[in-house]
């Protein structure tokens, strides 16, 4: 053979064996190495389903679940298995058209940072109906599509939304800052209690892994259920709460703008905490969500705000047993003192009025807390600011500052609930800035009446009857008394045990006078028409706020703020109350006679008839502020102008052009046969005021 053909030879030889190689090295590592193919082969054979775990159970006191679990249904989908689907059948099936499906496709992509091969919620929280005509029809579907098991909360009381809170799936950013511990399709705690304790509550997820067949229809579990992992459920928590008493606390704020708060004196265990207008908990769980979150978020009352942690208000009178605590301290009044009231204090240049104009309500101290007087609370804040002891109006001034944030006034008390506001109390700068630094005891003797730069929550009120009833201690209020299999000295309620002594020295003696003083405000003094608790004593202050706001460019004058606070009983203090109602008049016209009915079902565990009856006719008292409506209008009709500047659709404006030319606007008062009103023009679209809801000056107290 000639030598050129034996070379060319050699070489195809060599190709043959170098193709050979190169073959068998491929088959190597797809059959030995890569598990591509495998993962392909189990993405087809293996259907991964997240088991997701049951949040823990919220218990009242006497072992009464507030929340507990039901299960509903999503429709998830794996973007890179829809197939041949029957899109036309979903669509009809779930009340959608193409475009919404191509987009919800695309949203379930993102959602998982653009992993097609991952599940993810196509539609969330099934209704029953729904779920009935998806799961006989899921054959159609192939294996894009598969129904997976939600526990979703409910609430057989029906109460306590504003702490409880409420749970919703995690967005991008949540799933970001976990570091990838929570996954597209995880709920987490959003608000409240549920938000608070999450890791406590959310336990841990499981895996069920299922056999597919060729058409994608489960057949069952893969490996008799061997790779399958559990889901733990979460840890319940056993709370102060008692359900009975929150639905009473509820009950009775009904159609009222306002806060209710009790709490356990001995332990700061919260016993109830309601905000009005009060809202159903059931009405944030499952499918009706978000057309339920949507309207609550719109309305301009604001049934969203727990008023009882985050509603800012002056005291009133309720201040003032602090306010005599301080003077008392201070060695500027005793329990003689006393002072000549005709019905206003005439020390300053601007004028104090009191309610009260009859001789001998203010001739010593508890004479004066019974019946609330400005005159001898401005001359206490007066001689306690003034006191040359402490030296000038400024150190004064701060050394009352210090005694008011001691009771709790103008700092978070640190509940356990997100969000709490801390109030307000002015300090010296506040006024250096605004009088030039020339100012006296006069610029600010409301302070000394529980008005003025002084706002505090309803919380800290019901704080401040717990420091007096203890005389001198309290604990941070809470709702969690124990957690399910956790050791009492557990860290996450150990500074809920520790007793604090308020950093300031009173006496018990100085305690009592006060108490006695209080306790008179229910027998002879402004809360003493409040039907009495046999065998019960109880110690109160009642408190009233004037208020207006600036409404169309007009100041409108709105019925008073009823405030109360109380603790019982007198002896043995076992609850303390707090009470506002905006709009509500007296302290003992509103706010007094529930926080009664609050101590009465506590104590006695019932009501008796008559005021069984006293809590119907309060429940069914609307006290919303009659300019509601106006306010809501108007800014119903400005979103609807800047969404049709947006859309050009009309009919986002076309329900505001044929209202009627003339919304009335009344001043609110009690609830009588008839009332006033007097009609605002208005144009077809309005424009929102910069100061609609400016706050009100307050002027009396009592």
């Amino acid at each position: 053979m000639p030598v050129f053909n034996q070379s060319r030879s050699y070489i195809i030889r060599l190709l043959f064996v170098l193709a050979f190689v190169i073959i068998s090295a491929q088959l190597f590592n797809l059959q030995i190495l890569s598990s591509e193919y495998e993962i392909k082969a189990q993405q087809n054979a293996l259907l991964k389903k997240t088991i997701y775990p049951a949040r823990g159970i919220i218990f009242d006191r006497k072992n009464k679940p507030l929340v507990k679990n039901t299960l509903m249904y999503d429709l998830m989908v794996t973007p890179s298995e829809v197939k041949g689907v029957d899109t036309v059948s979903l669509c009809q099936l779930l009340d959608i058209d193409t475009s919404e499906f191509n987009r919800r496709i695309i949203e379930a992509i993102v959602k998982n940072g653009g992993n097609r091969n991952q599940a993810a919620p196509f539609e969330e929280l099934l209704t029953p109906e729904r779920y009935a005509r998806l799961e006989e029809n899921m054959w159609r579907f192939g294996s894009g599509f598969f129904l997976q098991e939600r526990p979703v909360r409910t609430y057989p009381f029906d109460v306590g939304a504003h702490f409880l809170g409420y749970i919703g799936e995690v967005d991008s950013g949540m799933i970001a800052r976990s570091g990838g511990f929570y996954q597209p399709g995880d709920y987490v705690g959003r608000t409240g209690l549920e938000n608070v304790y999450e890791k406590v509550l959310m336990g841990q997820r499981g895996l069920q892994v299922l056999v597919k067949d060729n058409k994608g229809r489960v057949k069952g579990r893969y490996a008799n259920g061997q790779m399958d992992e559990p889901a733990i459920a979460g840890q319940s928590l056993h709370t102060y709460l008692d359900a009975e008493l929150q639905q009473l606390a509820e009950k009775l704020l009904k159609n009222k703008i306002g806060a209710i708060v009790a709490i356990d004196p001995k332990t700061g265990g919260i016993l109830a905490m309601a905000s009005g207008p009060t809202i159903s908990p059931n009405n944030l769980t499952g499918a009706n969500f978000k057309k339920s979150y949507s309207k609550l978020v719109l309305d301009v009352s604001r049934p969203l705000l727990n008023r009882a942690i985050k509603g800012q208000y002056p005291p009133g009178s309720t201040y003032k047993p602090v306010g005599a605590l301080i003077a008392l301290d201070e060695g500027v009044i005793t329990a003689q003192t006393g002072i000549g009231c005709t019905g206003a204090y005439y020390g300053c240049n601007k004028v104090v009025k009191c309610t009260e104009h009859w001789q001998g309500h203010s001739k010593d101290l508890k004479t004066s807390i019974a019946w609330s007087c400005n005159s001898f609370f401005s001359m206490a804040f007066r001689a306690t600011v003034d006191n040359p002891r402490i030296g000038n109006v400024k150190d004064g001034y701060e050394k009352w500052k210090e005694y008011v944030n001691a009771f709790g006034y103008g700092h978070q008390l640190g509940v356990d609930l997100p969000s709490e506001d801390k109030g307000y109390v002015a300090d010296t700068a506040f006024y250096n800035k605004r009088y030039n630094g020339y100012w006296n005891s006069c610029t600010n003797v409301s302070l000394g009446i529980g008005q003025g730069e002084l706002s505090v929550t309803p919380l800290q009120i019901a704080n401040v009857m717990s420091i007096i009833a203890n005389k001198g201690y309290y604990y941070i209020p809470h709702f969690v008394q124990s957690i399910e299999d956790k050791q009492a000295d557990d860290t996450l309620l150990s500074k809920y045990k520790v007793r604090h002594k308020i950093p300031v020295h009173i006496s018990d003696t100085l305690y009592n006078i006060v108490m006695e003083g209080m306790h008179e405000v229910t027998t002879v003094g402004t809360a003493s028409s409040i039907p009495k608790i046999p065998g019960i004593d109880i110690c109160a202050k009642t408190g009233t706020a004037e208020n207006k706001i600036v409404l169309d460019g007009k100041v409108v004058q709105l019925k008073d703020h009823s405030v109360f606070g109380c603790f019982a009983p007198m002896q043995d203090p076992k609850i303390a109350v707090a009470v506002i109602v905006e709009n509500g008049g007296f302290g003992a016209d509103w706010a007094g006679p529930m926080a009664y009915l609050m101590v009465e079902k506590y104590l006695t565990d019932s009501l008796r008839a008559d005021r069984k009856a006293d809590a119907d006719r309060i429940s069914n008292s609307n006290l919303m502020p009659s300019y509601l409506p106006r306010v809501q209008f108007k800014e119903d009709s400005v979103r609807g102008r800047y969404y049709f500047n947006l859309t050009k659709d009309s009919s986002y404006i076309k329900k505001f052009l044929h209202k009627a030319d003339f919304l009335p606007v009344e001043r609110d008062t009690l609830p009588s046969p008839s009332k006033q009103k007097t009609a605002i023009k208005k144009n077809d679209l309005v424009e929102p005021d910069k100061q609609l809801l400016a706050n009100k000056k307050t002027v009396t107290t009592r």
